[in-house]
C-alpha cells in the first residue's frame, strides 16, 4: 500500500533485482530508500555535531578558495535540486500528475543541501579544517547515486530535464566529495602556528585520522635515521599535564565537598547530644582515655560509614568517562561488524552451490566482505586510539595528582606511606591503570560477543553447539591452573635469579683478590649451582608453557569436533554441508578471543581495583593547614612570634610543643639551644607550618629561607642547587661562595659549578652539602632565616668562618632575621639571644650573660658543654701532631670519591656510544643473520631443523583436517552422508589431536633448546669471564658487565623463548593460509608478491621507529621518578622556601615529556595495525573473487576453506609483525653477550707439560732479572730493568717509595696479574713465566691492603675448596688472634658474614685475610700494608704474627709506614720505576739518599 500510494507503482522489488544479468533495482526504491539514506544520516548527526562544535571551538579559518568552491556547489545543488521540484509543480499545472515522490524528495534533498551548505560554513567559523561528518554524509550520496546513474543510462529516458538535473546532482556531489578529502588551513591563532614541532594529527585530514596516514612521516624519518628525542612531536594540548591534571582534580575536590557536607549531616544526627562532652573531653582528658571519643564516633557511625569516603572512581569517570565513551561506542560498531562476515560467508558458499546464480552477486559479495572488513579495520583502531589516548591521560592525571599531594600532606600522613611506596603508586598503580584502560570495554564486549556468535552458531547447528561451549568452559579452570602455577614458579625464579646476580656482583667487585687468590674455581661453581637450580624451575615453567600453548591451539579444533561430532550423531537427517560447516567454524574463531580475554580483564581489574584503593587513601590523607602560619602580619615589630604556641606532629599523637611563647624582634640573632631531642628542630617545623597546630598562633613576617639539619640536595648542578630557580647574578653568587667557603671546593670539583650533582648529594661530602644548602638560603634574600644545626656537619675552622662571614653579627647576613639552632657554644656570647628549650617548653630567654646570672638550666647546660669542650680542645692538641696527616687522608680520599665521580659522566658517554654501536649493529642486515645462526647454534643445529619441521608438520596436521573438512561437507551434495560418518569423525578427530600432539611436543623441544642455549651461553659468558685478565676489569665499569648477566641473561631465558614461540607460530599459520588458498585456487600465487613486498616495506618501517620509539620512552621515563622520590625527601625545604608551582611544573614538564614518546609509540602500532589489516583484507579480497571466478571448477568445501583461512590471518599477519620487531630487539642481547664471552683471556690456569714439582718452591730464592712491565698496552712503562735477587728465608724485604714509585707493580707482577714487558722472575730456577697461572699464585700467598670478604660463611671466606680440617682452620684463628670473637658466636665458624664483610669490623677483616695467609702457609708471602683501617693495636699483632709464623718464608713488605720496617733486613727504595737503593736500613740512612729524606721527613731520623 505504501509504494502504490508514495510511488504509484505496485512493487519495489522486481524480478529484475535478481535472476538477471543485468541486475537493477525500482525506480521506485532508487528515488525513496537510495535518496533518502544520506539526508537521514546527516539530519540525525547534525544537533549532536553542532553540539560538539559549540563545545570545542578553535578559533575561526579565514574563507579560502577551497572553502568558497564548497558553499558554491552546496548551494548549485541546492538549486539543481529545487529545480526538480519546480519542474513538478511546473507539470502539476499542467495535468501531468506525478506521484507523491516527485514532491518529497527533491524537497527532502533541497533542505539537506542548505543543511550541508550551512554546516560548511558554521565549521569553518569553529576552526574544523577537515570534517568527518560532511566526509560521510557526501561518500554516502555518491554510493547511493551510483545505482540511478547506471539505471538512467541502461533504459531510454523520455523525461529529458530529470535526466540533465540528476547528471549536473552527480557531478556536484563527487566534487563535493573531492574537495571535502581537502584540508583547510588552521585556524587564526591556534598554537599549531607558534609551535616548533607540532603534532600533524591536529591538522590532518579526516581520511588521514582515520587510517593513521599523518604518522607515515614519522616512520619514514625512523627507518632512515634512529629517532632523537629533538625528532618527537610536541604533546597535543588536550593531553598535556595543565590541561588532565586540573580536569581530575577539579572533580575529585567535589567528591571530597560532598563527601565533607555528608559526614556533617550525618554527624549532626549522630552526635545530637553527647558533642560537647566528647569535645572538652579530647582536650582536657589524659592520654589514657584520649582515644576513646573517637571509637565513639567509630561505633556509632559504623553503621553510616558509607558515605563519608570520597569516591576517586567517580572522579576518574567523570573526568574521562564521556571521551571513554566515545571508543566504547565504536567498540559496539565494531562488535556487531565482526558478525557481518560469516553471514556473507555462508552467502558466498550457497553461492557456489548455485550453479545458476550470476556472477556478479558473487563479486558483489567478494567487495561487501572487503568493505565490511576495512570499516572493521578502521573502526577497531579507532577504538583503541580513543582507549589508550584515555589511558594515557589517566596515567598523566594521577602522577599530577599524586606529586601535588605528596608536596602538601601532613608529617603523619608521611609517616604511614614511605618515598618507595608512594614512587609506586606512581610507577605500578598508574601503569595499571593505563593497562586497564585498554581493555575495559572488554567487560561488556566479550559478553556480548560471546553472546552473538552463540546466537548464531544456535541457528546454525541446533543445540549442539552445547557441546562445543562446554568444552570451552572445561578449559577454563585449566587454563586458570596453569596460570597460578607459572605465577608461582616466576617468583621461585626471581629469587634465583636475584641470588646469582647478588653472587655475580661481589665476584665482580672482588675480581682481583679471587685471582690472587686462585680462587675462581670455587666461585664459578657456586655460581653454576644456582644457574642449575634456576634452569630448573626454567625448565618446568617451560612445560607448562607447552601445555597451555596446546590448550590454545587446539581448543577451537576441540570446540569444533564436539559440536560436529554431536551434530552428525545426534540426529540421522542433521547433513554437515559446507555452508554449515566453515561458517561455524569462522564463529568458533571469533569466540576464541572474548573467551582467552575475560579471565586477563577480570585479573587486571581486581589489580586495578586494589591500586585504586591504594591511590584513593594516600589522595585522602591530611593536607598541610597553609593558614597556621600567619605570613601577612605587618602589625608588630617582632619578625617571628609564637604565642601559647601548642604543636605535635601528627593529630591523634601527645604535643611536642606545649606553650611557647617566642618573640624575635626584626634584624635579630637567635640561638636556640638545648639536648638532644627537647625539640629545637620542632620549634623550627611549627614555624615552618609543618606541625600541627592546637592552640596559639604563629606568624612570621616576610620570606623565609630554611636550611635544614640533613641538606636537601637536588640532582642538578651545584650552580642550580644555589640559584634554586632565582636568576643569575654573578657579583651576588660570588659573594655568597666565599661566605659559605665553598670557593675552595669549586676548585677540586671537575666542573666547577656546573658540576653535576648526584642524587642525594652523592659526591659532595656532608660538610659541602650543607654549605651548598646554606649558599642557598643566603642567595634567596629572604627576610627570615631558620638555621637548623647547618655548623654540627662541618669542620670546627669552617664553622668558624662560616659563623664570622654569614651568621654573625658581622657576616653578610646582619640586619636579617636569624633563627639558628646549634650545638656550638663558642658563638653563644655573640648572639642577641638565647632561647633554651627543655622537654618541648622553653625554660628561659634571654641574652648571654642574663641567662648565665640566671644560674638555671642553660649555665647547667654550659658547665656539662664546656667541661667536653675543654677536654676536646687537648684531644686535638695531642691530635694535631697527627692532624695534618689526617687531613691529607682526608683530602686524599675525598679527591678519590671527587675523582671517582666524573668517571660515570666519561664513562656513560663511551656506554652511549656503545648503545649507539649496538644499534647501528642490530639494523644491518648482515649482523643480523650472523647472530640468528649464533643462537641457533647454541640450541644446536640439528635441533633447530627438527624444531622447524615438527612446526611444519603441525601445520600440516592442522590443513589436512581442514581439507578433510571440507572432503566431508562434499559428501552433502553428493547424498552419500549416511555411510561414512564414523569414518569421517574419527579421521577428523585423528588429524586435530595429532595436530594439539605435535604443538606440544614442537613447544616442548622449542624450550628444551631454548634453555639448552641459554645454559651454554650463560656457561661461556662466565668462564670467559673469570679468565678475563685485570686490566679489562680496570677499564670497563661492572655496571656493564653485571649487565650482561642479568638483564641480557634475563632476556635469554626468558623473553627470547616465548617471542621465538609467538614468532614462529604466527610464521606458520600465515604459510598454510597462503598454502590453502594457492592450492584452492592457483590464481592467488600472482597476488602474493605485491602483497608480500608492502607487507616487508611496512614492517621495515614499524620495526626501526618503534625500537626507537621505545628506547626513547623507557629513558624519559626515570626522570619522573627519580624528581618525585627527591621531591618527598625535601618538600619542607620546597614549601619554605615557596617554590611549589615551580616544582608542580617541573614535575608535568618531565611527564609530558615521557607521554611525548610514549604517543607516537601507540600510534606507531594503530598505523601498523591499519596497514597489516588491510593486506589481510586483501587476501581475504583475492581469496574471494578467484573462488567467484573459478566457482565452476571449485567445490563449495574448497571455498568455505579458503576463504574461512582468508578472514583469520589478519591477526596472525598484525602479530608476526610485532614478533619480528621483538624478535630483533631481542636477539642483541645474544649478540651483547657474545661479544664479553670473546674478549681476551689471561694465560691458562694450568700448563700439563711445566707443572712445577708439588712440594715446589722449597726455598724460596726469588730473582728479578732486567724485569719490565706496563700496565697496559700503549702506556709507558712502570717498572725498567729491575734486578735483584733475594735468598730464600730471607727475612722481610721492605719496599718503599714514594706514591706511584711502583711498589704494587712488584707485587702484582709476581702473580702475573701483570705480564712481563722484557725480562723475567725466576722462584727457585722455576721461571713463571712458563707455568700456569694457578699452579704459580696458589704457592705465593699475599694479604692484601684491602681486605675483601665475600658474602657466606666464614669457613668459606678461608677455605673454599675445603682442604683443610677444622682443627687447622681454628688453629690459623687463634694465630690471627680471632679465634675469641668466633667462639663467642653462636655459628662458630658457620658464621655469616654479609656482602663485603659489613657486619665485621675493618680490622677484624684485616684478620681475616691473616687467617687465610696462615691457613696457606707458603714459602713466600707478600705483605701489602694496610694503611688507614687498621688501628696501630691491630697492626702490632700482624707484625708480630708474621715475625713467628713465617719464620722460614720470605716476606716482602710494602711499606707507607717506616717505623714497621726499621729492623728488616734489607730494605728497597723503589724511585720512578727503578731500584734507587737497596741496603740495610742503617746504612741506607748514614747514606743520606732518598730513604733518609723519607725517615726524616717520619721523623725517625735526625
Amino acid at each position: 500500500i505504501y509504494t502504490s500510494s508514495l510511488c504509484g507503482m505496485s512493487e519495489p522489488f522486481t524480478n529484475e533485482t535478481f535472476h538477471t544479468d543485468r541486475p537493477d533495482l525500482s525506480e521506485c526504491f532508487q528515488l525513496s530508500v537510495l535518496a533518502w539514506l544520506p539526508c537521514i544520516f546527516l539530519w540525525a548527526a547534525f544537533p549532536i555535531y553542532v553540539y560538539y562544535l559549540k563545545r570545542t571551538s578553535r578559533g575561526y579559518i579565514m574563507m579560502s578558495l577551497l572553502n568558497r568552491f564548497k558553499t558554491v556547489f552546496g548551494l548549485f545543488l541546492w538549486i539543481v535540486c529545487w529545480t526538480d521540484l519546480f519542474y513538478t509543480f511546473h507539470e502539476l499545472r499542467s495535468g501531468n500528475t506525478q506521484p507523491p515522490i516527485y514532491f518529497v524528495t527533491p524537497l527532502v534533498l533541497g533542505m539537506t543541501m542548505l543543511l550541508a551548505t550551512f554546516l560548511i560554513q558554521y565549521e569553518r567559523l569553529h576552526g574544523v579544517q577537515s570534517s568527518g561528518v560532511l566526509f560521510i554524509f557526501w561518500f554516502l550520496s555518491v554510493l547511493c547515486a551510483l545505482v540511478p546513474f547506471r539505471s538512467k543510462i541502461l533504459k531510454d529516458v523520455p523525461d529529458k530535464l530529470r535526466f540533465t538535473t540528476f547528471y549536473i546532482y552527480f557531478g556536484l556531489i563527487l566534487f563535493e566529495l573531492i574537495l571535502c578529502c581537502f584540508n583547510e588551513k588552521p585556524p587564526l591563532f591556534s598554537n599549531v602556528v607558534t609551535d616548533p614541532n607540532p603534532c600533524p594529527e591536529t591538522t590532518a585530514g579526516f581520511l588521514s585520522t582515520v587510517t593513521f596516514w599523518w604518522f607515515t612521516s614519522l616512520a619514514i624519518k625512523g627507518y632512515k635515521r634512529p629517532l632523537e628525542s629533538k625528532d618527537l612531536w610536541s604533546l597535543n594540548k588536550r593531553d598535556s599535564s595543565e590541561e588532565m591534571v586540573p580536569k581530575l582534580l577539579k572533580e575529585w575536590d567535589k567528591e571530597q565537598a560532598k563527601a565533607k557536607s555528608d559526614q556533617l549531616l550525618t554527624n549532626q544526627a549522630v552526635y545530637a547530644k553527647p558533642q560537647p562532652s566528647a569535645t572538652n573531653h579530647v582536650s582536657g582528658g589524659t592520654g589514657g582515655n584520649e582515644s576513646s571519643p573517637e571509637e565513639a564516633e567509630v561505633l556509632l557511625s559504623s553503621h553510616k560509614a558509607a558515605p563519608h569516603q570520597p569516591s576517586f572512581l567517580r572522579a576518574l569517570i567523570k573526568a574521562f568517562g564521556p571521551y571513554f565513551l566515545i571508543g566504547s561506542l565504536f567498540k559496539l560498531l565494531q562488535d556487531s561488524i565482526t558478525f557481518i562476515n560469516p553471514q556473507l560467508l555462508s552467502m558466498l558458499i550457497n553461492f557456489t552451490k548455485d550453479k545458476s546464480a550470476p556472477d556478479w552477486w558473487g563479486y558483489t559479495l567478494a567487495f561487501l566482505m572487503f568493505f565490511t572488513a576495512i570499516l572493521q579495520t578502521l573502526i577497531l583502531h579507532t577504538h583503541f586510539q580513543y582507549c589508550f589516548v584515555t589511558g594515557m591521560n589517566v596515567r598523566t592525571a594521577l602522577i599530577g595528582a599524586i606529586y601535588r599531594k605528596a608536596l602538601v600532606i601532613t608529617n603523619a600522613a608521611k609517616r604511614s606511606s614511605t618515598v618507595g611506596e608512594i614512587v609506586n603508586l606512581m610507577s605500578v598503580d598508574a601503569q595499571r591503570f593505563m593497562d586497564l584502560t585498554t581493555f575495559l570495554n572488554m567487560l561488556w564486549s566479550a559478553p556480548l560477543q560471546i553472546m552473538l556468535a552463540l546466537y548464531f552458531l544456535w541457528q546454525n547447528l541446533g543445540p549442539s553447539v552445547l557441546a562445543g561451549v562446554a568444552v570451552m568452559v572445561m578449559l577454563i579452570p585449566f587454563n586458570a591452573f596453569i596460570a597460578m602455577k607459572t605465577r608461582a614458579y616466576q617468583v621461585q625464579q626471581m629469587q634465583h635469579k636475584d641470588a646469582r646476580i647478588k653472587l655475580m656482583n661481589e665476584i665482580l667487585n672482588g675480581i682481583k683478590v679471587l685471582k690472587l687468590y686462585a680462587w675462581e674455581n670455587s666461585f664459578k661453581d657456586k655460581v653454576l649451582a644456582i644457574r642449575q637450580k634456576e634452569l630448573k624451575v626454567l625448565r618446568k615453567t617451560a612445560y607448562l608453557g607447552a601445555l597451555s600453548t596446546m590448550a590454545w591451539t587446539s581448543a577451537p579444533f576441540l570446540v569444533a569436533l564436539t559440536t560436529f561430532a554431536v551434530y552428525v550423531t545426534v540426529d540421522e537427517n542433521n547433513v554437515l554441508d559446507a555452508e554449515k560447516a566453515f561458517v561455524s567454524l569462522s564463529l568458533f574463531n571469533i569466540l576464541r578471543f572474548p573467551l582467552n580475554m575475560l579471565p586477563q580483564v577480570i585479573s587486571s581489574l581486581v589489580q586495578a581495583s586494589v591500586s585504586l584503593k591504594r591511590i584513593q587513601n594516600f589522595l585522602s590523607h591530611d593536607e598541610l593547614d597553609p593558614s597556621s602560619v600567619d605570613r601577612k602580619n605587618t602589625g608588630s615589630d617582632f619578625a617571628v612570634s609564637v604565642v601559647n604556641g601548642k604543636f605535635t606532629w601528627a593529630k591523634e599523637d601527645q604535643p611536642v610543643l606545649h606553650n611557647i611563647n617566642v618573640m624575635v624582634p626584626q634584624g635579630s640573632l637567635v640561638a636556640v639551644v638545648g639536648h638532644v631531642g627537647c625539640g629545637k628542630s620542632s620549634l623550627i617545623s611549627a614555624l615552618l607550618g609543618d606541625m600541627e597546630k592546637q592552640e596559639g598562633e604563629v606568624s612570621v613576617r616576610g620570606s623565609v629561607a630554611y636550611v635544614p639539619q640533613q641538606a636537601w640536595i637536588q640532582n642538578a648542578t651545584l650552580r642550580d642547587n644555589i640559584l634554586f630557580g632565582n636568576s643569575f647574578n654573578e657579583q651576588k653568587y660570588h659573594r655568597v661562595l666565599d661566605a659559605c667557603a665553598l670557593t675552595p671546593d669549586l676548585e677540586v670539583l671537575p666542573g666547577g659549578d656546573m658540576t653535576e650533582i648526584g642524587e642525594k648529594g652523592i659526591n659532595l661530602s656532608g660538610g659541602q652539602r650543607q654549605r651548598v644548602s646554606l649558599a642557598r638560603a643566603l642567595y634567596s634574600n629572604a627576610d627570615v632565616y631558620l638555621l637548623d644545626d647547618p655548623l654540627s656537619a662541618v669542620d670546627a675552622h669552617v664553622a668558624k668562618h662560616i659563623f664570622d662571614n654569614l651568621i654573625g653579627p658581622e657576616g653578610v647576613l646582619k640586619g636579617k632575621t636569624r633563627i639558628l639552632v646549634t650545638h656550638g657554644i663558642s658563638f653563644l656570647p655573640q648572639v642577641d639571644n638565647i632561647v633554651v628549650m627543655v622537654d618541648g617548653r622553653v625554660s628561659e630567654m634571654g641574652s648571654y650573660q642574663e641567662l648565665l646570672k640566671q644560674n638555671g638550666a642553660f649555665a647547667e647546660f654550659l658547665r656539662n658543654y664546656a667541661l667536653e669542650d675543654i677536654i676536646e680542645e687537648d684531644e686535638m692538641s695531642i691530635m694535631s701532631g697527627d692532624s695534618d696527616n689526617l687531613r691529607c687522608r682526608s683530602v686524599r680520599r675525598h679527591g678519590c670519591s671527587q675523582r671517582r665521580h666524573p668517571e660515570p659522566q666519561e664513562k656513560k658517554k663511551p656506554q652511549e656510544m656503545e648503545k649507539l654501536i649496538q644499534a647501528e649493529a642490530a639494523e644491518t642486515g648482515r649482523v643480523k643473520s650472523k647472530v640468528f645462526l649464533e643462537y641457533a647454534k647454541a640450541v644446536g643445529l640439528g635441533l633447530s631443523v627438527i624444531i622447524c619441521l615438527l612446526y611444519g608438520c603441525q601445520s600440516a596436521a592442522s590443513i589436512g583436517a581442514n581439507i578433510w573438512l571440507s572432503e566431508w561437507t562434499n559428501d552433502a551434495s553428493l547424498n552419500n552422508t549416511k555411510e561414512n560418518v564414523n569414518m569421517r569423525v574419527g579421521v577428523y578427530a585423528a588429524l586435530g589431536i595429532a595436530q594439539g600432539v605435535l604443538v606440544m611436543i614442537s613447544s616442548f623441544t622449542l624450550a628444551m633448546g631454548n634453555i639448552g642455549a641459554a645454559k651454554k651461553l650463560h656457561f661461556n659468558l662466565l668462564i670467559n669471564k673469570l679468565h678475563t685478565p685485570q686490566s679489562f676489569f680496570d677499564t670497563t665499569p661492572i655496571g656493564r658487565i653485571i649487565n650482561r648477566f642479568s638483564k641480557d641473561i634475563y632476556v635469554i631465558d626468558e623473553a627470547l623463548p616465548s617471542t621465538i614461540l609467538m614468532f614462529l607460530g604466527t610464521f606458520f599459520v600465515s604459510l598454510s593460509t597462503m598454502i590453502v588458498i594457492v592450492s584452492s585456487t592457483p590464481y592467488f600465487a600472482i597476488v602474493i608478491v605485491p602483497l608480500a613486498a608492502i607487507y616487508v616495506v611496512v614492517q621495515r618501517f614499524y620495526v626501526a621507529t618503534s625500537r626507537q620509539l621505545k628506547r626513547l620512552e623507557s629513558v624519559s621515563r626515570s626522570p619522573i621518578y627519580s624528581h618525585f622520590s627527591e621531591t618527598v625527601t625535601g618538600s619542607s625545604v620546597i614549601r619554605a622556601y615557596g617554590r611549589h608551582d615551580a616544582f608542580v611544573h617541573m614535575s608535568d614538564m618531565k611527564v609530558d615529556d615521557n607521554q611525548k614518546s610514549y604517543y607516537p609509540g601507540i600510534v606507531s602500532n594503530r598505523w601498523l595495525g591499519v596497514r597489516i589489516e588491510f593486506i589481510g583484507n586483501c587476501i581475504v579480497l583475492f581469496a574471494a573473487l578467484f573462488a567467484v571466478g573459478g566457482k565452476n571448477t571449485l567445490n563449495p568445501g574448497l571455498v568455505g576453506l579458503s576463504v574461512s583461512y582468508a578472514l583469520q590471518v589478519t591477526m596472525s599477519l598484525n602479530w608476526m609483525v610485532r614478533m619480528t620487531s621483538d624478535l630483533e630487539n631481542n636477539i642483541v642481547a645474544v649478540e651483547r653477550v657474545k661479544e664479553y664471552s670473546e674478549t681476551e683471556t689471561e694465560a691458562p690456569w694450568e700448563v700439563e707439560d711445566k707443572k712445577p714439582p708439588p712440594e715446589w718452591p722449597m726455598k724460596g730464592n726469588v730473582e728479578f732479572n732486567q724485569y719490565c712491565v706496563r700496565y697496559r698496552e700503549g702506556l709507558d712503562l712502570v717498572l725498567k730493568n729491575i734486578t735483584l735477587s733475594v735468598k730464600g728465608g730471607e727475612k722481610v724485604i721492605g719496599i718503599v717509595g714514594r706514591t706511584g714509585a711502583g711498589k704494587s707493580s712488584m707485587t702484582l707482577s709476581l702473580f702475573r696479574l701483570l705480564e712481563a714487558a722484557g725480562g723475567e722472575i725466576t722462584i727457585d730456577s722455576v721461571k713463571i713465566s712458563e707455568i700456569g697461572l694457578h699452579d704459580l699464585r696458589s704457592k705465593l700467598t699475599i694479604i692484601p691492603q684491602e681486605p675483601v670478604l665475600f658474602s657466606g660463611t666464614l669457613r668459606m671466606n678461608l677455605d673454599p675448596f675445603d682442604k683443610y680440617s677444622d682443627e687447622e682452620v681454628w688453629k690459623a684463628l687463634e694465630h690471627s688472634h680471632l679465634s675469641r670473637f668466633v667462639s663467642n658466636q653462636s655459628a662458630k665458624l658457620e658464621m655469616e658474614c654479609s656482602e663485603g664483610g659489613e657486619n665485621l669490623s675493618v680490622g677484624q677483616r684485616q684478620l681475616v685475610c691473616l687467617a687465610r695467609a696462615l691457613l696457606r702457609k707458603t714459602r713466600i708471602l707478600i705483605l701489602d700494608e694496610a694503611t688507614a683501617a687498621i688501628d696501630l693495636e691491630t697492626d702490632d699483632l700482624i707484625q708480630s704474627t708474621i715475625r713467628t709464623q713465617f719464620e722460614e718464608s720470605t716476606v716482602f713488605t710494602i711499606a707507607h709506614r717506616l717505623n714497621t720496617i726499621m729492623d728488616y733486613t734489607r730494605v728497597l727504595v723503589l724511585d720512578k720505576g727503578q731500584i734507587a737503593e737497596f741496603d740495610t736500613p742503617t746504612n741506607l740512612i748514614s747514606q743520606r739518599g732518598i730513604f733518609y729524606g723519607m725517615a726524616k721527613d717520619a721523623g725517625l731520623a735526625q
